[in-house]
């Protein structure tokens, strides 16, 4: 705490001023992330909200970092940061932009497992993290990347397809596919070859995160185990 405010001396501002700035940056989180379905948000959004009225150059990064101790001490989120990845096929784009551009921030909540399951989870949109998993599994079990005519084939074979629009528990599936590209589970690319345009479904950032990558792999041994136990039963 001493050193918060000794950085925060630093500043021209009172602490009434400062305060406001972070229950701004606290309101945007938590109603964008609930308006965009989780999407990640970009630090140039939280930068704007405070270089609006201030224009002291660390001061953005000041105001996040007291957003991100309230939002875990108060909400029990962590503010996590991303660095957003490229497609494979587009890596030298992707060291020319811009450091702003590259960065943005999901919220993740700190409460266990089970405590999460009984009190927080919504019954409402537990089938889309179910179809998230399901998704992130099989591109992780694809190396990676998966071209999408091999995904769909995949998703077929558990009664999802590309053309149906009213599933009775996610409606239009391929929509719902695209969502995991706006929450940067997934990134597409298009691929041009000799036998035409190949489209191509790639782990982006949020699914390559430490938490829900290890939560994958615990996802995919579990199966695993239960495959070789069901053929040792038999």
């Amino acid at each position: 705490m001493a050193n918060s405010v000794e950085d925060f001396s630093q500043f021209d501002i009172s602490k009434e001023e400062k305060d406001k700035l972070v229950a701004e940056v606290i309101r945007y989180i938590l109603f964008k992330t609930h308006q965009n379905s989780g999407c990640p948000i970009k630090r140039e959004e939280l930068t704007q909200l405070v270089t609006k009225n201030y224009n002291q150059r660390s001061f953005p990064a000041y105001i996040i970092n007291e957003a991100k101790d309230k939002l875990s001490t108060i909400f029990g989120y962590e503010l996590r940061e991303l660095q957003r990845s490229r497609p494979s096929t587009n890596q030298a784009r992707s060291s020319q932009q811009s450091v702003a551009d590259a960065k943005s921030y999901v919220i993740i909540s700190q409460l266990p497992a089970e405590v999460y399951r009984k009190y927080v989870e919504d019954v409402n949109t537990s089938h889309m993290t179910g179809f998230t998993f399901v998704v992130i599994s099989l591109v992780h079990l694809a190396g990676g990347k998966i071209a999408e005519e091999n995904l769909w084939h995949h998703l077929k074979r558990m009664g999802l397809y590309e053309t149906d629009v009213n599933h009775p528990v996610l409606g239009n599936v391929k929509q719902v596919l695209e969502t995991l590209v706006q929450q940067r589970y997934l990134q597409k690319d298009r691929v041009t070859g000799p036998e035409g345009t190949t489209v191509f479904y790639e782990l982006a950032e949020r699914a390559l995160d430490g938490p829900v990558s290890e939560r994958i792999k615990q996802y995919i041994s579990q199966i695993v185990k239960k495959d070789f136990a069901t053929e040792d039963n038999v």
